[in-house]
């Protein structure tokens, strides 16, 4: 693990990343993906350990190729990992599961149905119960700022509206996890602080699980109760660094010397590789 000076980060503690725990929601043992070519196989991750336990909020940051996405195709269950387990609540996943929901980049709403029906497309897939799930999707669209938007279709949203309705879709189900691959990488800088404050408000309430991945340091130590930074590919895990600062965080925390100091921190991870958000 590389070494980060306690003194640069009053707000930041450094913690093991390789300690599994027995209650923790979700725990990653000893993973690597390999993937054969003609020319040789290659390495994407390399004996990734960590755990999360039930209601935190987990950034994951590191330099583009180093296997954050892949990673994350694991831990839903749509990649196989080469060598090492993820457990969820014990069990092992090794296909997609039900009590996980996933929010990528791009939203990814069918342009056909309308947003109540977009929200409503893992309950359909699960056959829940109807009246319930619509009850549910109906809450988090007020929740989110969509009221009176359902009957709309995904074209006749803005951006940041779109990767609203793919957040009440992934926790329509009332997942255990929520995974969250750069869900606000293509937006605008000032919509992607105004949805940096709107997931902040949501996870605050719902108490959910929420692994968030970013190329963003300050987007990461914003949200997050915990940041795991990983190296180039090969990926591996170099720190796991513990954010101290007390939520719900307003925009100006990101002037404090506290928040400063943690961005700081993590930065130094990546001083003679680049690569990463400023």
């Amino acid at each position: 693990m590389a070494q980060i000076e306690q003194d640069d980060a009053p707000a930041c503690a450094r913690v093991a990343a390789g300690a599994i725990s027995a209650d923790a929601l979700i725990a990653v043992e000893h993973l690597s993906k390999v993937y054969p070519s003609r020319t040789g196989d290659v390495t994407a991750l390399r004996d990734i350990d960590f755990c999360i336990g039930e209601g935190q909020f987990v950034a994951i940051v590191g330099p583009s190729g180093c296997g954050k996405s892949t990673l994350l195709k694991i831990l839903v269950g749509l990649l196989r990992a080469s060598a090492g387990r993820v457990l969820l609540k014990g069990t092992p996943v090794d296909a997609p599961r039900r009590d996980i929901g996933v929010v990528f980049q791009a939203p990814v709403l069918f342009p056909w149905r309308t947003v109540l029906r977009n929200v409503l497309l893992p309950a359909d897939v699960q056959g829940l119960d109807r009246a319930q799930s619509r009850a549910r999707a109906m809450e988090l669209l007020r929740l989110v700022g969509l009221s009176g938007f359902e009957g709309r279709y995904p074209w006749e949203l803005s951006g940041g509206m779109q990767q609203r309705a793919a957040l009440v879709r992934a926790l329509v189900h009332d997942p255990s996890l929520l995974l969250m691959d750069e869900p606000f990488g293509a937006l605008d800088a000032m919509t992607r602080e105004q949805m940096n404050l709107e997931l902040q408000r949501i996870w605050l309430e719902q108490q959910k699980t929420v692994l968030f991945i970013t190329h963003s340091i300050p987007e990461a130590v914003f949200l997050a109760d915990r940041v795991l930074v990983m190296t180039p590919r090969p990926g591996r895990l170099i720190d796991d660094v513990q954010v101290g600062l007390p939520h719900p965080r307003p925009l100006e925390i990101m002037n404090t010397p506290e928040f400063g100091a943690c961005v700081k921190r993590i930065r130094q991870c990546f001083a003679t590789r680049g690569g990463q958000d400023l």
